[in-house]
């Protein structure tokens, strides 16, 4: 099947059942056009997905709740029940039995993904307090994923329709962050970031902004020296790895002068300064994407929202744009691979190697 016709399976975990995760997978899965682009399977309980349901008053959500995958509708939502037991669902509340049930969920749409039952997961918002537990000793999804596959690292990939930004370091305390960063590991992710962008969002030649650490990064060295001793010697690895990484730029101006359009992803160097000029401009559609996967992981931008948890009242779109935006990656794989097998590609290739690296400007 040619890439422009498959219909892959996309599998949907449930998040923290007291927050608005099965409040927007259900919203998400509305949509009239989505059952002609994928197979959708919520990874839940029908009781549970009911409980959302009676407030969202959707009339386009009906589904079908399959015990195995033998009986997989391609025609409607397909509810997998993770669980068989009444679960008390308390809207708004932090609670370790809704997090019990989130990594529950979690963990069976990890399985079939490992198995290929599913060929790309969405993911809800979880409460990192709620699930912690000894089976899931993690800061969120995106580590979890990483030892779940086996991978020495991955990237959380903000993507929206105007931009991508990544982050070096993710939840990190701020006065951590300085001691976090190395030329091994900034290196790591431009790598990442590089890669998917050719093989996931089909870049030929990928342009990388890179930020600075300090105000007006480091002035030289007059407000700190990370962008002297760290962040200008990776961009130089980088670089001498075949990587167009350019930088690094001031975050404020950046972001202000809209110099990110110039490129196909900017590297932050921590979360909040990429992640709140992002939530800005992105319009809430953004959607986080864990580059450096085997396999195709998405979520919505936002997290658990317990504030209007129950209210009908949360916003669907940026998990319906993780779900296209996973089946739009999955196809640019299935498209990669059936032009590495194509004897042309090598000819193009080697076509490409020979155009010149566009000027960026400074």
């Amino acid at each position: 099947m040619s890439a422009e016709l498959f219909k892959p399976v996309i599998g949907l975990t449930c998040g923290d059942l007291n927050g608005i995760g099965l409040e927007v997978v259900i919203k998400a899965v509305s949509d009239n056009h989505l059952l002609n682009m994928c197979t959708p399977i919520i990874f839940a309980n029908n009781k549970c997905v009911n409980f959302y349901k009676k407030s969202l008053h959707e009339s386009n959500f009906t589904f079908n709740i399959i015990k195995d995958f033998t009986r997989l509708s391609n025609k409607q939502v397909n509810i997998f029940n993770c669980w068989a037991e009444d679960v008390n669902i308390t809207p708004g509340e932090e609670s370790p039995i809704a997090g019990q049930y989130a990594f529950q969920s979690l963990e069976q749409a990890v399985g079939e993904l490992k198995s290929g039952i599913i060929d790309g997961l969405v993911t809800a918002p979880i409460n990192k307090n709620s699930i912690h537990s000894e089976a899931f000793p993690y800061t969120g999804h995106t580590p979890y994923l990483r030892d779940a596959f086996g991978v020495g690292d991955v990237v959380m990939l903000m993507c929206a329709e105007n931009m991508r930004v990544a982050v070096v370091t993710e939840h990190v305390p701020v006065q951590d962050i300085a001691k976090e960063l190395s030329v091994k590991k900034i290196v790591s992710k431009l790598k990442i970031i590089n890669q998917s962008l050719k093989n996931d969002f089909n870049i030929a030649k990928p342009k990388i902004a890179v930020l600075g650490l300090n105000p007006h990064a480091g002035d030289n060295g007059l407000i700190g020296n990370e962008e002297e001793t760290i962040i200008k010697p990776a961009i130089k690895e980088a670089k001498q790895n075949n990587i167009l990484a350019f930088g690094p730029y001031p975050a404020d101006g950046f972001f202000a002068h809209g110099q990110y359009a110039q490129f196909d992803a900017v590297l932050a160097m921590y979360h909040d300064q990429g992640l709140i000029p992002f939530k800005s401009l992105a319009s809430g559609e953004g959607v986080n994407y864990t580059a450096g996967l085997p396999v195709v992981r998405t979520s919505p931008d936002h997290g658990t929202a317990f504030d209007i948890a129950g209210k009908g009242i949360a916003d669907g779109s940026s998990t319906l744009e993780a779900v296209f935006l996973a089946i739009d990656i999955l196809r640019n794989r299935k498209q990669v691979a059936e032009d590495h097998a194509n004897p042309l590609h090598k000819m193009s290739e080697r076509i490409l190697g020979n155009v010149a690296d566009e000027k960026i400007p400074e």
